[in-house]
């Protein structure tokens, strides 16, 4: 019978592959890159120098504008729209006197009056000496009764019969609020004060 002898030869243990090669020559390559940059720097080295922050000013300019022409028309427009706006900032306001016939303050003028027979009053220096006189005063309320201000329209000649008038005035504020007939935000009150004696006495010529 013929044999068949099969031999088998093994490469030697001391033999390197190809693969364990090309590992080593790309780390030997690595390696020599980083000592390569490692000199350069220390030969080299590379300062960070910051740049001062520059600062721009801006500034705008508008070029003047001609003056613009406005026609006479225009002019009345305007005139009247501001006269309109000051109607409309202005404060209601209407002015009495004690006896008015007026349907919306006859009522209101009648307490007022009242209120001021309370307080007035004839000096009694006026009386000893005989002072007689009549005097127009003017006052201002507002819807609450408050005294906003007083004046003398017409003085009756003596001091003390025009300070006994304001004197009552002051003394009889505030007055009453004013009725839901009294629309307006201030009433002026024009009062007549008149000083009269009812006899006078009188010493007889002498014969």
């Amino acid at each position: 019978m013929a044999r068949i002898t099969t031999t088998v030869y093994r490469k030697s243990e001391g033999l390197v592959s190809a693969g364990s090669v090309r590992k080593g020559s790309v780390v030997l390559s690595v390696l020599f890159h980083a000592l390569v940059f490692f000199v350069f720097q220390k030969a080299f080295p590379i300062q960070w120098v910051p740049s001062p922050l520059k600062t721009y000013r801006v500034e705008l300019y508008r070029p003047p504008v001609a003056d613009l022409k406005i026609d006479s028309s225009d002019e009345m427009k305007l005139a009247a729209l501001e006269e309109a706006q000051k109607s409309e900032n202005r404060v209601p306001e209407d002015t009495i006197t004690l006896d008015t016939k007026d349907v919306r303050y006859v009522s209101y003028a009648g307490m007022v009056k009242a209120r001021l027979l309370e307080q007035w009053q004839y000096p009694e220096a006026a009386k000893e000496n005989l002072l007689e006189g009549a005097l127009v005063v003017l006052f201002s309320l507002d819807r609450r009764g408050s005294l906003l201000g007083i004046r003398v329209l017409d003085s009756s000649g003596y001091r003390i019969l025009d300070e006994e008038a304001l004197r009552a005035i002051r003394q009889a504020a505030p007055f009453p609020a004013f009725p839901g007939s009294v629309a307006v935000s201030r009433l002026h009150i024009q009062a007549r004060f008149d000083y009269r004696l009812k006899a006078r006495r009188r010493i007889p010529p002498r014969r």
